[in-house]
């Protein structure tokens, strides 16, 4: 099997003659695409809807694609929730799902009418004197603790996890919201990370199935929706095989009527807050060769680093790597492919088999889009990369410029280095 890059060594090159490397491009005929199956996938549901985890790839541009097919945003901070306030999201259309979650932020997200989704018990009483009055829709984040297995396979870990309530707190969780007047309850949870099966989301939603019954049933709560959160992964590795999305609506069917509609719950609507899912395969990060270095080990050098792409470092994540010109010449050569920054753990790929890189080669370190420049930073001073997209026509649109060196020295307040140092941009 084989990862192909979704530009051209021609592209790539015109491209970079109007914007130098590194910067991220994201496919928009990917992008919709995949937005179109997935709600394809779950029509079979009329109250469906995904809503984007914005935190994956925070560009207007680009969640303004998945919003044309009726996408929700997903946000977890303030900042997001003001970047969808700008693009006209508001109200029911945004799901508030945070932690440790600042009171000026649970405000906000009232103010807007997004539906505030409780990491734990103690933030009823904590929005309540925030707001007043609670809303009438409210959703609560739970965790069961113990693993996630689906047969004998364990998934995830969520009783290590810091997010969600016990079960017992959030059967009592919805009991004193509905003494105080909430009417409509959904039920969210996460409890496995970037799962390559199409087994996850249907096995998760058959238990959150049994338990809205439960809760119903004790709780006489109102359950309007039912959040399976994200999970559903993409293969990162050229040996993975990806979900089938319609599969995975399928199975999430399947256990939605042998659960809910016999018990009278046939109106639940399914919700989704994929991000990686929305995103990754299609966007790209372009780096070019600028260093050979040949000592204990091969080294690659790149004007890339993990400001552009923190996974690898942070989490040894696997990104396949393209030598745009050079795919059908054979990977006998081992490489570290690394950034620029004073940290040993910024390296794209360790040990990788990889075609003869040279000096001037563009790299495609894929599956980006999410999770890539999002999780950017400034450590040695770097700059943050551009972001681009490659539009169906062909064209190429920059949806979010290079940082220069004014916008990392704009907030010493008072201290105009840029005008002193006379940087030019």
């Amino acid at each position: 099997m084989s990862k192909k890059p979704f530009v051209t060594k021609e592209q790539i090159e015109k491209i970079v003659e109007s914007f130098p490397t590194p910067f991220h491009i994201y496919d928009e005929k990917g992008i919709r695409e995949n937005a179109r199956a997935l709600k394809e996938a779950f029509s079979w549901n009329k109250g469906f809807k995904e809503y984007f985890a914005v935190k994956a790839t925070p560009n207007p541009y680009l969640i303004d694609i998945l919003r044309e097919v009726g996408c929700g945003c997903d946000c977890s901070s303030l900042t997001e929730l003001m970047l969808s306030e700008a693009m006209g999201v508001c109200g029911e259309d945004i799901m508030f799902s945070s932690n440790e979650t600042p009171a000026v932020e649970y405000e906000y997200a009232n103010k807007l009418g997004a539906i505030i989704n409780l990491d734990d018990i103690t933030h009823i009483e904590f929005l309540e004197n925030i707001v007043g009055k609670l809303p009438e829709t409210m959703s609560c984040r739970y965790n069961p603790g113990g693993v996630f297995k689906i047969s004998n396979s364990i998934m995830d870990n969520p009783g290590d996890a810091k997010y969600g309530m016990t079960t017992e707190q959030l059967f009592d969780a919805y009991r004193i919201m509905k003494e105080k007047g909430v009417k409509n309850f959904g039920i969210h949870s996460f409890l496995a990370s970037n799962t390559v099966t199409n087994d996850y989301y249907p096995a998760l939603a058959r238990q959150l199935f049994e338990l809205a019954v439960e809760l119903k049933e004790k709780t006489g709560a109102h359950i309007t929706f039912i959040n399976l959160s994200g999970g559903v992964g993409v293969p990162y590795k050229p040996d993975q095989s990806g979900n089938d999305i319609y599969a995975i609506g399928e199975g999430v069917r399947k256990a939605y009527e042998e659960v809910l509609v016999p018990a009278e719950m046939g109106d639940v609507a399914i919700y989704t807050e994929l991000g990686r899912f929305m995103m990754a395969p299609y966007g790209h990060l372009i780096t070019t060769v600028i260093h050979e270095k040949h000592t204990h080990k091969e080294y690659i050098g790149c004007d890339a680093c993990a400001v552009n792409l923190m996974r690898p470092a942070m989490y040894g994540a696997y990104h396949h790597i393209t030598v745009l010109g050079k795919e059908e010449e054979p990977c006998d050569h081992i490489y570290d492919v690394v950034g620029s920054l004073c940290e040993n753990n910024d390296k794209f790929a360790i040990d990788r088999n990889l075609p003869k890189i040279d000096k001037g080669d563009i790299l495609v370190i894929h599956d980006t889009g999410a999770h890539g420049f999002a999780m950017g930073y400034n450590y040695n001073g770097k700059l943050k990369s551009a972001e681009l997209l490659l539009k169906e026509n062909g064209d190429v649109q920059l949806i979010r410029r290079a940082e220069t060196p004014k916008d990392y020295f704009a907030t010493f307040d008072g201290l105009d280095f840029y005008e002193k140092l006379k940087f030019e941009n």
